[in-house]
């Protein structure tokens, strides 16, 4: 992981107005990283702050999809997204699909404004960092045997 790190932001309707707080307290930090966002608050946050950020789709419109991708491929470090708990959501099950990925590929990921102000205070936000390898192997033998995928 480099110095530089390419970080996801995501925010429900009803965190968005936190999410935005949030990058203004820290938007001397996160101007010198690689910014993707989904659509709305991508819009909002580059609108307020005048951060570059690569915006993708809505969420509902396929940008949790996007987000999820960019993780397996390998193009995202962190992920911030600001979730609305006591809300039901139609797109509840990419909610699900990108926190597993997040583990899956062993990337940052901060629900909420405490744990992405441990994230970006951390020595390690602005460093280099060599995340261990999660070996799936085993997993991939069990599933399809004789795979080297």
């Amino acid at each position: 992981m480099e110095r530089r790190k390419r970080i996801g932001l995501i925010a429900h309707d009803a965190r968005k107005a936190d999410l935005l707080d949030w990058a203004t307290t820290h938007s001397a930090r996160l101007a010198v990283h690689e910014l993707w966002a989904t659509g709305t608050t991508g819009g909002m946050i580059a609108d307020r702050l005048g951060l570059s950020i690569k915006r993708l789709k809505s969420g509902p419109l396929g940008g949790d999809q996007q987000m999820g991708a960019l993780i397996a491929e390998g193009g995202l470090d962190a992920l911030i997204f600001f979730s609305d708990p006591m809300s039901a959501m139609p797109h509840d099950v990419d909610v699900k699909a990108l926190v597993r990925l997040s583990t899956v590929y062993n990337i940052v990921m901060a629900c909420n404004r405490t744990t992405a102000d441990f994230v970006i205070s951390s020595p390690l936000f602005d460093a280099e960092y060599a995340p261990r390898d999660t070996d799936y192997a085993s997993y991939l033998e069990r599933v399809v045997p004789g795979s080297s995928r």
